[in-house]
């Protein structure tokens, strides 16, 4: 049984964008391109890249925004199948209508930011030592700066990464940046 062509319409303002997406379409899946004056544009394509969601048709598309507005908006009747920002890398344009021309449709989870109650509590002292650890100090060099010993130096080293469900110190560090508990 052979494989199914698939193809792809771009319509999109910015040109020089299209023809960059369409050759990682290309290239990269093998997908056919369409644009707006092709001979063959009225025959239905597997997914369509659009920036105008208004008038995307009947059939499945990815909502590209434009840098002039903050948001893409679709119609209410017509819903992408992804909406992606302006500035959206175009590698990860072409991998959503791979993903579209297949039948997917992609969804982002809304970011939520975890409760007061839900962030760990560090003392004091473990903010200062973490404050430390960020900046790649070592039990001893820790020990040094707070007039502590390297025994209690490693007892909060050990305490923040227990609280912060980490697997060793560097994971600490990087989900307390996540968190805001440290500045980069």
């Amino acid at each position: 049984m052979g494989e199914r062509y698939m193809t792809v319409q771009i319509r999109i303002e910015d040109l020089e964008r299209a023809e960059q997406i369409a050759g990682l379409l290309e290239l990269n899946y093998g997908l056919g391109v369409r644009f707006p004056g092709d001979d063959e544009i009225e025959a239905k394509a597997d997914a369509l890249l659009t920036d105008d969601p208004a008038s995307s048709g009947d059939g499945p598309f990815v909502a590209l925004g434009r840098d002039d507005d903050a948001e893409t908006a679709p119609g209410p009747l017509h819903a992408p199948l992804a909406a992606l920002p302006a500035n959206a890398p175009a590698e990860i344009v072409a991998a959503t209508l791979l993903l579209a021309a297949n039948g997917y449709a992609v969804s982002r989870a809304p970011r939520q930011e975890p409760d007061a109650e839900e962030r760990p509590h560090l003392s004091a002292r473990e903010m200062e030592v973490l404050a430390l650890l960020a900046e790649g100090a070592a039990n001893k060099v820790i020990a040094r700066r707070l007039d502590i010993s390297v025994h209690t130096a490693k007892f909060h080293v050990a305490s923040i990464v227990t609280k912060l469900s980490a697997a060793n110190r560097t994971d600490a560090i990087a989900t307390a940046m996540r968190e805001g508990l440290v500045a980069i």
